[in-house]
């Protein structure tokens, strides 16, 4: 019996799952001519949580080409380097990702080839691009001039049947698995679950992605807001930027259907008056930035 018979007759009972080592392929679809656009999909291993006083130490840039309904063509040559941070690094930090003092000492991340790597591409794409994104522009200002996305928060995981948008758990669920936490390899495995169908609507998990990069949204500011206010406004799902924000004062985000509806329960609920608030707009230009 043959691997592929045994995983057939152990799936049969109902009592096994069989879970597939993840293979890097070159291509997921076959030339047909569509309209191709190149994407990178990235992360980074870092020293720590702070992109203001921690520093990367890895990077690792998957470009791929992909159509404008979310499909993946060809797999392109990656760029994955280390670079030494100056300082030892944090237990944690070892053992997370293997990674050493002895691993760095010495090494920098050429410059010049991540800047010509994302001056071809259209989109960054990360997993958590709220970290990353932040972290990457601190470091090359090329990413700056580029539109994001995240296959963590842009895709309604939840909405699909999936508990958790953690990578490792969203690979296990679409039947693979991979050795996970450095760059490269988290990457390519990222990459993978965006050539999947999502399992409730049957839509491929980049198409869907894409079509959520695209929106517009707003980030009402709720500027002068009275303390008292302060658990409605967290209830209803408002945050607090900390000392770096834009405004010291909580803010929410909301998508264009949404705006003028909130706009009138802060009027009438919160202010109880008419008043002009800070709103900034949202899109894939600046979405995880530190410009917004």
């Amino acid at each position: 019996m043959n691997h592929q018979q045994t995983i057939d007759e152990l799936e049969k009972t109902g009592n096994y799952r069989v879970l597939y080592k993840y293979q890097k392929p070159n291509s997921y679809h076959q030339e047909d001519g569509s309209e191709k656009i190149t994407g990178i999909f990235l992360d980074v291993e870092t020293t720590g949580l702070s992109h203001e006083i921690d520093k990367i130490i890895e990077i690792a840039l998957v470009p791929f080409e992909f159509s404008k309904d979310g499909r993946i063509f060809n797999i392109l040559e990656a760029y994955s380097s280390l670079e030494d941070p100056q300082t030892p690094l944090p237990q944690k930090i070892i053992s997370l990702t293997g990674l050493t003092d002895e691993m760095l000492t010495g090494k920098s991340f050429d410059d010049e080839a991540i800047k010509s790597i994302v001056e071809s591409s259209s989109l960054i794409i990360a997993h958590n691009a709220n970290f990353d994104r932040k972290f990457v522009e601190k470091r090359f200002s090329i990413f700056q001039t580029k539109s994001w996305a995240c296959s963590a928060s842009q895709v309604p995981w939840e909405d699909e049947g999936l508990a958790s948008v953690k990578l490792e758990y969203l690979a296990y669920k679409f039947g693979y698995f991979f050795e996970g936490h450095r760059a490269e390899i988290d990457c390519c495995a990222s990459l993978h679950l965006l050539s999947m169908t999502l399992p409730k609507s049957g839509d491929l998990v980049l198409k869907t992605l894409l079509n959520n990069a695209r929106l517009k949204s707003y980030r009402i500011w709720a500027l002068g807001s009275p303390f008292e206010s302060k658990d409605l406004l967290k209830n209803r799902g408002y945050r607090w930027p900390g000392d770096n924000g834009k405004h010291r004062s909580w803010y929410i985000d909301v998508d264009e259907e949404s705006k003028e509806q909130e706009l009138k329960y802060l009027k009438e609920e919160i202010f109880k008056m008419d008043i002009d608030l800070p709103i900034d707009s949202i899109t894939a230009f600046n979405r995880f930035s530190e410009r917004i």
